[in-house]
């Protein structure tokens, strides 16, 4: 995706800038990243048909920026309800400011459409996962070089704070009472804030969560299977004094959960390398002796990127091999935020066959969704599992996996090898995982 300020004072250059970016558009079928998702898929490159869309972007000007007052994902299916939920009751994900914020990973406001007023997470949890930043076009980059700079070219990355001085956050935040250690919503007195759409998910200010709960079931009727959609909202009123809801995407979510049952045996915690019972999944797989693991003992939050890069040699190997693996690690996989996870692509993960997220003492784990790269894996039945810190039910075996022999390990990574398949039972009704090592 390419976004263009549209504003050279010569046509002629907006012209030009228009033919780069749907070039570059069609070229991305021969990307890396491309590669390696038809590899996984078993799909002949050569036979890939596609066509440019060119959108009107949603949003407003505000001094040298455009962007939306809300964007954001939602699934018809949600892989951690909550409560009551059902897992058919969807969840979105939402933020302030351009998409790419939401599906890159970062902290944004997670919600059910159903069920919008359920948030049981802590108030200090909710200001420390609240959004901090946000993305808009800099509308001050009229000359720029997307095949130099990518799709960052023309966006700028700002303070949330720069957001409320633009006045485009009414309705979008609530405000830290320190007095009473509560979220209020709206901006009236003085505080922390916290984007969490109070006003229009508790209070109805506008009916975006009926509205996503009736399209998500609209279209997963008309498709047959799961669906996921991108929307934006416009909370300025138009021609007919409303705001708006952009729908701007919609694809199916290939699941296969329902075709297959499995019967979980007795968690063995001498036996078991890991169980948890919280993820997505389902199936059993038997082929698998590779573990791929960041080393936890020299896991250092500031050097995320390195773990990325490394991650990706070894994965080049691996596909060299042909050989699939289970990937487990701390934090998020495939965020932006380099302190909440590992910033990973899909193409430096993709023979991953089951990924684990780990929560350490230090290093809480929000489980990561609502992003491109985990669409990827529903759509492949990679299974995506969390382990929280300290949960007396899901676990790691890491000392199971320090007695294996070590293949090849970088400064961060290593590659370890059961001397036989294990054993991976995936339930998809209860979304629990276990995996078995093998004796024979």
């Amino acid at each position: 995706t390419f976004l263009l300020p549209n504003n050279h004072p010569d046509l002629n250059v907006r012209h030009q800038q228009l033919r780069d970016a749907i070039k570059l558009v069609y070229a991305s079928t021969f990307a890396q990243s491309a590669r390696s998702y038809f590899s996984a898929v078993n799909y002949k490159i050569e036979e890939e048909k596609m066509a440019v869309i060119i959108q009107e972007v949603v949003g407003h000007e505000y001094g040298q920026k455009y962007y939306p007052n809300i964007s954001g994902i939602a699934q018809s299916y949600n892989y951690y309800p909550v409560s009551y939920m059902t897992p058919s009751d969807g969840f979105s994900v939402a933020g302030v400011g351009l998409g790419m914020y939401v599906v890159g990973g970062e902290k944004s406001y997670r919600f059910c459409p159903k069920y919008p007023k359920i948030n049981p997470t802590l108030v200090q949890d909710q200001m420390r996962d609240s959004q901090t930043e946000f993305y808009a076009i800099d509308l001050q980059r009229s000359v720029f070089d997307f095949n130099a700079d990518g799709e960052m070219a023309t966006i700028g990355k700002y303070p949330i704070k720069t957001a409320e001085a633009d006045g485009s956050l009414t309705h979008c935040v609530s405000t830290y009472d320190s007095e009473n250690d509560t979220l209020v919503p709206g901006m009236e007195i003085k505080g922390r804030r916290v984007i969490d759409f109070a006003n229009i998910l508790k209070y109805g200010q506008v009916p975006l969560a009926d509205s996503l709960s009736l399209l998500l079931n609209l279209f997963k009727e008309a498709m047959g299977v799961p669906v996921e959609i991108e929307y934006a909202v416009d909370l300025s009123n138009d021609e007919n004094s409303l705001p708006t809801l952009y729908l701007l995407q919609i694809k199916p979510l290939i699941r296969k959960e329902d075709l297959v049952e499995v019967e979980l045996e007795k968690i063995d915690r001498q036996n078991d390398l890991m169980f948890a019972s919280s993820g997505m999944g389902n199936g059993k797989v038997e082929n698998i002796r590779d573990v791929v693991y960041v080393d936890i003992a020299k896991f250092d939050r500031t050097q995320t990127k390195e773990m990325a890069r490394q991650l990706g040699e070894i994965n080049e190997l691996m596909i060299a091999e042909n050989c699939e693996y289970i990937l487990i690690g701390p934090g998020r996989w495939g965020t932006r935020d380099i302190f909440t996870g590992i910033p990973v692509v899909w193409s430096q993960i993709s023979k991953a066959k089951v990924i684990v997220e780990m929560g350490l003492e230090d290093f809480p784990l929000d489980a990561s969704l609502g992003s491109h790269f985990f669409h990827n894996v529903t759509s492949m039945n990679v299974g995506y599992y969390s382990v929280p810190f300290g949960s007396t039910e899901s676990f790691v075996n890491i000392d199971m996996l320090k007695s294996l022999p070590v293949v090849r390990h970088t400064n961060y990574i290593k590659h370890v090898r059961f001397p036989n398949p294990v054993s991976i039972l995936m339930d998809g009704r209860q979304q629990k995982i276990q995996i078995t090592r093998n004796h024979k």
